[in-house]
């Protein structure tokens, strides 16, 4: 099935599970059913099994969102008691759609609790309580993991998945892997039999000892166990020579909250960083030129932020990045970091959800169905993958999924037929029907509004930071000095200076004349620029032998 077919039954307002192999679209196709229903006004409950995956498209842990916690079922009692809770009765009370993504890794007796407290919770006998379930995942990932090491409930033996007249859209296309001979190896792990040749070819990954990913690109290491993550990451970080920045992860709102975001991040909450470490992005910002899983290395630090050159031979300067949880609104909570981790070494498990442009992996020790698959299916393609080692673990897939998957397809091509059945009209048709019954708005001025006010919401984060290079342009128009204005703002010099180069690259008015060194200093600075032959500070201090500081050296700069 195609992302647009699917969308077509979303819209409609059926209950669907939303699967296909690692790369088919699934979060894309989330995102674009997320903004159509917010542009609408219907009101949506964004989750996930696992707060990493949550974090693809703004959302909580089901955990979180539901108020079910730790446990992994409720009992009439759990439940009355959460009926008492006035956030969780109105949270219930507004959705009308509930997405949960990375469903494979929910058990049976989760999901039956979840749709029985959704009941209660909207006062209603229907499955969930009549709010669209929208369920997305893919059951060759990482199972659930059971307490007390019993066997794998799959959420679909649950009695709430059957009741639930849960539509099957099964994605083919493939997006995220543009090679052939891995899509081949990947599609045979999922078939079961993966064939001498692709064992073979397999196997001629791992004598690439000398592979080139580019200038100071270092392969992500994947490993089974946090251990060995924790041990490598350590170890390399403490080789490299130089000055450490460390950034602590700063926080505002509920406790509870703010907790339910910091364990399904990526990002530590402290953070050190050297020149030349290794690191992995940790969320999604395109306009700034980066995805969960954009691998390269720190090149240098400008204000005491990191340069990262990406695996692409992007220079990107990476400034804090803010995890929220709203509520309508208010925020609730938000968290507040370097998107960034340390990445050398990453496990199989955390690196669920992402696209790897380089990695090394071991899977010597794997000890569970699905770590080999999920493993390689983190990759773009065959050629950047260095392996160390594979058991026939890492080849395994649960032989009840392998039966279940055929299923899945049958169902899904048996949807598709359906759809050939309805004309355009009769779909917009049942789509304004389904928006009008959850509440929304079919009004095209309306939604137009929303389009802006939506639109207006995901640039907060770029608004804010343009607001602080005016508010300083503001302070230096009113006639302060740097310092002055560094003192004003409770700011470094350094900070201040960083504006000034913001200002001078876009706006065009603004005139830095009076802040122009001596001529005697900036003809010193500019011909030890000239003679190091670059534009960097540090070679250019050393130069001058610290007669300049880093700050002078900086605004020197603005006006060679």
């Amino acid at each position: 099935m195609k992302q647009e077919q699917a969308l077509d039954i979303l819209k409609a307002g059926r209950n669907v599970y939303l699967t296909g192999p690692a790369g088919s679209g699934k979060t894309h196709a989330l995102r674009e059913y997320i903004s159509y229903l917010k542009d609408r006004g219907v009101v949506v409950g964004l989750t996930a099994s696992t707060g990493i995956a949550a974090t693809h498209f703004g959302g909580v842990t089901i955990h979180s969102w539901s108020g079910i916690g730790i446990q992994d079922y409720l009992s009439d009692a759990d439940i009355d008691i959460l009926m008492e809770k006035e956030y969780l009765f109105n949270r219930y009370k507004k959705t009308s759609v509930l997405i949960i993504d990375e469903v494979s890794m929910l058990t049976a007796s989760i999901f039956d609790s979840l749709d029985r407290l959704a009941r209660k919770m909207k006062g209603s006998d229907k499955p969930f309580g009549g709010m669209q379930i929208v369920l997305s995942g893919d059951f060759f990932q990482l199972p659930p993991i059971v307490r007390g090491g019993g066997e794998n409930q799959f959420i679909y033996i649950a009695p709430a998945w059957a009741s639930s007249d849960i539509r099957v859209c099964y994605l083919e296309e493939q997006f995220r892997h543009n090679d052939d001979l891995l899509s081949a190896i990947l599609n045979e792990m999922r078939g079961g039999e993966v064939s001498d040749e692709s064992r073979a070819l397999l196997q001629g990954q791992a004598k690439k000892e000398d592979k080139d990913f580019g200038e100071g690109i270092v392969p992500t290491r994947l490993y089974t166990h946090n251990k060995d993550v924790d041990a490598v990451n350590e170890v390399e970080l403490g080789k490299l020579p130089g000055q450490e920045y460390q950034y602590e992860m700063q926080s505002r709102g509920k406790a509870n909250v703010v907790a339910s975001i910091k364990k399904g991040l990526l990002a530590p909450e402290s953070l050190i960083l050297k020149k030349d470490a290794v690191v992995m992005f940790v969320k999604n910002n395109f306009e700034a030129g980066y995805v969960n899983g954009t691998l390269g290395v720190v090149i240098d630090f400008v204000d005491e932020f990191p340069i990262v050159r990406t695996f692409y031979g992007e220079e990107i300067v990476v400034d804090m990045a803010t995890w929220t949880i709203e509520e309508g609104d208010k925020v609730l909570a938000e968290v507040s970091q370097l998107p960034l981790r340390l990445a050398w070494a990453i496990t199989v498990h955390k690196s669920q959800g992402m696209s790897i442009d380089a990695a090394e992996i071991d899977l010597s020790k794997s000890f569970v169905a699905g770590q080999g698959y999920v493993a390689l299916s983190r990759l773009r393609t065959l050629d950047g993958l260095i392996l160390r080692g594979m058991n026939e673990q890492a080849f395994a897939v649960d032989e009840e999924i392998l039966l279940y998957d055929m299923r899945l397809k049958k169902e899904s091509l048996k949807w598709e037929k359906v759809l050939s059945r309805f004309s355009r009209s009769e779909f917009e048709k049942m789509h304004d029907e389904f928006v009008l019954r959850m509440g929304g708005t079919v009004d095209k001025k309306e939604i137009d509004k929303n389009v802006a006010r939506n639109k207006e919401a995901k640039n907060k984060g770029v608004e804010k930071k343009i607001a602080t290079h005016e508010i300083t342009r503001a302070c230096l128009n009113r006639g302060a000095s740097l310092k002055e204005a560094a003192k004003e703002r409770g700011m470094t010099l350094g900070t201040i200076i960083a504006h000034l180069e913001k200002l001078q690259k876009f706006d065009k008015d603004f005139d830095l004349k009076r802040f122009k060194p001596k001529a005697k200093d900036l003809k010193k600075i500019k011909e030890a620029f000239a003679k190091v032959g670059d534009t960097k500070l540090a070679p250019v201090h050393r130069a001058l032998k610290g007669a300049y500081s880093y700050e002078d050296l900086r605004l020197a700069r603005l006006f060679i």
